[in-house]
Formats: structure tokens, sequence, C-alpha cells
């Protein structure tokens, strides 16, 4: 009846959503398809009406005159003798309404199945895409925009998705009707969309702005999943400095942004039935009115008021499915952004799968920037990591030890000079056939809510009970497991929180030995054990040593006694390489550094006594 002019930044909405129409070619053409069929057989439903209040007696006796829908209906059942033909009309009408029934049954089920699987799609796209992204891109973002686009902006845009269908098939329905109307009064129904028109404007009027309200709520969104993702990783750290109060109130902040963005745009949304409703409502009265007392055919009339009166709704919901489109729009741009992959860095792989490390790992003058506008973090940094020794980091915070690990396992590539192994640039290898061969054990080491067992068994999917048992043992952590609630099947809940700093980093030794890598690395592994933890896992790695490249990053300098090598970094650049012994008497920074931790060790033991 009406057309609906299309926003720039709704249309922008629609061609976003409209590529992923084609993730099942066939559902949503199947699915507009029974719509337009259900939407027929309402409509053929309700030309019925016209005989049938005709066969009752609302009319004349004599032949309809209400123009070509009415002779056509009427002509339907001239063939049926006239003691029978109201009995048929409402046989045919509730074979139609049923057949309508059972059409939208389908309609709805196939709708749904494919909403599922589009969400269902989003998310594991969403989620591979931020396994496969550069490392720099997780680590700008911040992580409640990602954990909102993952866990609520997929639903937002398969909602947005489900309503684009919906629109398709809604206009369908329209049209429907509006052809029924035609058929019925062509000059009525021009009329009635007239006003339809003017209340559609007046519609467009109080749900002005609906499109920045959006914008709002997700951007709200995202800071109150940004507090909530903060709040209970730094929880040791909130409680440890009473800082209570002061995060709940960051949080409730942020809780009642979101509450009264929510809050205004349902006060818009809303707006969009009750004064639909009674615009369309003063409109039905006042062509009834003016119609009726000239009216010769009854019937029609009726019906063509009944046809209008069921309109309403579809227009109403029309406009109010274009007022949550333009709510949703935003939802729709994050995800859309985040799958976007034109703008974003990737960590290419290989085509070679790396046989193992045969001649160390060379750092050939390698410079590294995280960002173009940062102070280079690596500067034409040249160094071998010979394989089958250890080979040491060490250096004042800033120097860039924790980049150098990231550039061996690729996390990032260099901004200038390469990186080889075995006389190849790391580009050219296989990034799992590579990663496959090393093993880290930091500081935070991540553990997972799962129990013990998966946690180390991370390391190895296939490891068996026993395998697992023994790395325990290796680590210094099977007796402390052996204590647990459900021993190793205990869930060790979010990042390990039922156990200690220490116990935490056993698992991690523990994981790292059952992976059984060529290369081990250790960054600050050992910095949260007690000494004679401490102690025991390094007689433990160093059993582990034969054969493997142990790369080590310590600020405690006494874990590195036994390096073959020791390489000092600072400010981004290489300033030392040799033995322990040799770095001690070259008077140079590390032996700064030694003397520094040697004076501390003996002021702390003289505390002590």
């Amino acid at each position: 009846m009406e057309r609906i002019p299309v926003p720039t930044a709704q249309t922008n909405t629609v061609r976003s959503l409209l590529p992923m129409l084609r993730l099942h070619a066939w559902a949503f053409p199947a699915i507009i398809l029974l719509g337009l069929v259900q939407s027929l057989s309402e409509g053929f439903g309700i030309g019925l009406f016209i005989p049938l209040l005709h066969g009752l007696g609302a009319g004349t006796q004599s032949p309809l005159q209400g123009g070509w829908l009415a002779a056509r209906m009427d002509a339907l059942f001239q063939h049926v003798a006239p003691d029978d033909r109201l009995s048929v009309i409402i046989v045919t009408l509730f074979t139609v309404v049923l057949a309508t029934a059972v059409l939208a049954y389908f309609h709805g089920v196939l709708f749904t199945w494919i909403d599922g699987n589009i969400a269902h799609h989003l998310r594991r796209r969403i989620f591979g895409q931020l396994l496969t992204i550069s490392f720099g891109a997780i680590e700008r973002d911040r992580s409640g925009r990602l954990l909102n686009v993952l866990a609520s902006d997929t639903w937002r845009t398969s909602e947005a998705l489900k309503i684009l269908v919906h629109l398709f098939v809604t206009t369908s329905t329209v049209a429907v009707y509006v052809a029924l109307l035609f058929l019925m009064s062509w000059r009525l129904t021009v009329l009635v969309a007239v006003g339809m028109l003017l209340v559609s404007a007046t519609v467009r009027v109080f749900t002005k702005g609906v499109r920045e309200l959006g914008e709002k709520v997700t951007t709200s969104n995202s800071e109150l999943a940004h507090r909530m993702v903060e709040g209970i990783d730094g929880m040791r750290v909130i409680r440890a400095y009473g800082r209570e109060d002061y995060e709940q109130g960051r949080f409730d902040r942020a809780s009642d942004t979101l509450r009264r963005a929510i809050l205004r745009m349902g006060f818009v949304e809303g707006a969009v039935h009750p004064v639909h409703e009674v615009l369309v409502a003063a409109l039905l009265l006042t062509i009834l009115f003016a119609t009726a007392r000239g009216a010769t055919d009854i019937p029609i009339l009726l019906v063509f008021v009944f046809v209008l009166y069921r309109l309403q709704p579809r227009v109403k919901d029309l406009e109010a499915s274009r007022v949550r489109l333009d709510a949703l729009a935003a939802s729709v741009e994050e995800v859309v952004s985040l799958l976007d992959v034109a703008d974003k860095e990737f960590v290419k792989s290989g085509q070679i799968v790396h046989p193992g490390v045969d001649d160390g790992i060379v750092f050939d003058r390698v410079s590294f920037r995280y960002d173009p506008r940062d102070e280079p973090a690596l500067t034409r940094a040249s160094f071998t990591i010979p394989v089958g020794k250890t080979t040491a980091f060490v250096g004042p915070s800033g120097g860039g030890k924790s980049t150098i690990i990231k550039l061996i396992l690729r996390f990032y590539d260099p901004t200038d000079g390469l990186v080889l192994t075995n006389g190849r640039c790391l580009r050219e290898f296989d990034l799992d056939s590579w990663r496959r061969q090393i093993a880290v054990v930091s500081q935070d080491g991540y553990l997972f809510n799962a129990t013990v067992r998966d946690n180390i068994a991370y390391g190895r999917l296939d490891a068996s009970h026993d395998e697992i048992v023994d790395a325990a043992k290796k680590a210094d952590a099977h007796d402390f497991i052996e204590h647990l609630p459900d021993k190793y099947d205990t869930v060790l809940g979010h990042h390990g929180v039922r156990l200690s700093g220490g116990q935490q980093q056993r698992i991690s030794v523990a994981r790292a030995i059952i992976r059984n890598p060529r290369i081990l690395i250790l960054d600050e592994a050992t910095n949260a054990l007690d000494s004679i933890s401490e102690h025991w896992i390094q007689e433990t790695l160093a059993t582990l040593k034969g054969g493997r490249t142990v790369i080590m990053i310590a600020h405690r300098l006494a874990t590195i006694e036994q390096a073959d090598q020791i390489i000092v970094l600072e400010k981004g650049c290489v300033s030392e390489c040799g033995t322990l012994r040799e770095l001690v008497t070259a008077g140079g920074l590390f032996t700064r550094l030694h003397n520094l931790q040697h004076r501390s060790a003996i002021a702390a033991v003289a505390d002590g006594e």
C-alpha cells in the first residue's frame, strides 16, 4: 500500500546483511516462498468472506456488484446447489484457514532453524577470526569489546537478519492485501494509501534518532563487558588494594549507562505500536463512517474494512521492523567490521612442514615495532640460539626480551630483518608444524576452567593418564593434586582460581613437560615458586635439556647460572653475549645487574637474621 523509503544508513545495513543470506542459499528463498504462499492462502481465505456474508444475507440476494474480485469469488460456488452453498463455503474457508496455519507452522520452524544456524555460523567465524588475526590486533583491542561482539552482537546481527527476511515476507503479505483492496475498490484503496503514508510519516517523527540510540547501546554493552572481564581477572588486585567500592562504582556506572540507553530505545521503539494503532484506527473509522451510508453492497464494504484491519498490524510490523533494524545497525557494523579481512593483518602460514631445528634459530638484524608511532621494541638485533643448548635473555624491563619470544612463536613477524631456522626464513614454514615443536611456561601461564587432567593434557591432547601423572610428578605437582577433592578430575575454576600461584605454575610446567618439545621456552617460569619447588623444577628441567633447545627469560640471575649462553638486552639492542663467567667479569650491564642482585640477597639474609 505504501512505499517505505529506506534511508542511506539503513541501506548500508541491508547491504551488510545480504551476503550472510547466502550461507543457506536454499533456505531463504524457501522461507520467502512459504511466506508468499501463506499470504496468498490467507488472502484467498479473506476473499471467501465475500460469498459467505452474501450467503448469510448480509447483502442483497442479487449477484454481488463489488467488482472483479467479488464476481470471481461468487463464481467459485455458482455450480453448487443453493441449499448446499453456505456449507461448502464454510468447509472451504475452514480448509484454507487450516492450510494457512500449517504453512505458518513450517514457516516458523524453518525460520527458527535458520536463525540458530546463522548465529552459530557468525560465532564460529568471529572466533576463528580471533584465532587467526595478528596477535597485535588482540593485544590492542579491549577484551570487553571482543567479548561483547562474540557473545552479544552476533545474536543481534542474527536478529537483524531475521528482521530483514521478515520484512521480505511481510512485504509480500502487504502486497497480497493491497491487491485484494484494489480488486474490491481502487478508489477507496488510493484514499487509504494516502492516509497510511501520513500515518507512516508521523511514526517516523516519533522514532527519529533510534539508530544513534542503537549505537549507544552497543557501546555501553561493550563497556560493561569490559568492566566484567577486568573485575573478574583483576579480583586479587582489587581486594588486595581494598578497591571493592571503587570497582563497584565503575561497574554500577557502566551498568546504569546501559540501562538508560536501553530504556531510551525502549521508549522510542515502544512508541511505534500505540501511535500507529491510534492513527490507523482513526483512519479506518473515518473511512467506514464516510462510505457506509452510501454503500449498496454491505458484504464488500465489510470485507474491505476487514482486510484493512488485517493489513494494519502488517504495516505497523513493517514500521517496527524498520525501527528495530536501525537499532541493530551498530551491532551489524561491529560484526561485519570484525569479519572483514581487508583491514586486518594476518600472520600467514608457510607451505614447508618444519622437520625440526637442526642448526639453531638465527636473528639477523631484526627490528620490530608494535605500532609505527611507538619506539622500536627491537633494533637490528643479531644473535644465534644454538640447537640443544640453553640460551638465557636478561636485561632491564622494556629491553625486548618478551618481544623475542613473541617473534619466535610467530605471534608477530619482524618489521625488518629475518628470523631464520634451518637456513630458511621462519615465514616459509607451516605455522602449525613449527609451533608443535615448542612448549611455553610463562609467569602468567593460563589455566582453563577445566579439570587438572585437561589442563595438563592441553600440551598433548592424546596423552594417557599415566603420562599425565608422570608429567605432574616431574613438575612437583602430583602430591598436591592428590589432595584436591577430585584429584586429577578436580575442576580448577576461572584462571585456576582454586590453586595458589605456585601450584598454577607447576601445572603449567607439567603441561610443557608432557608436550615433549624440541624447544622449551621459560618466560619467568619459576617466579611464582618457593625455593624448594624452584630447585625441584630446575633439576627436572635440567634432565629435559638433552637434545632440546631451551630459551629462558629471567630477572633472578640465579635461575640462569647453568645457561650455555646469556644474551643481555637493553632498550631493544643486544649489548652483551657470553657465558655467566664471561659476563660477570666483563664489567658491563650484566655485571651491574649481577652485583645489584647479589647485594640485595645479602641484605635480605641480614634482615632475616
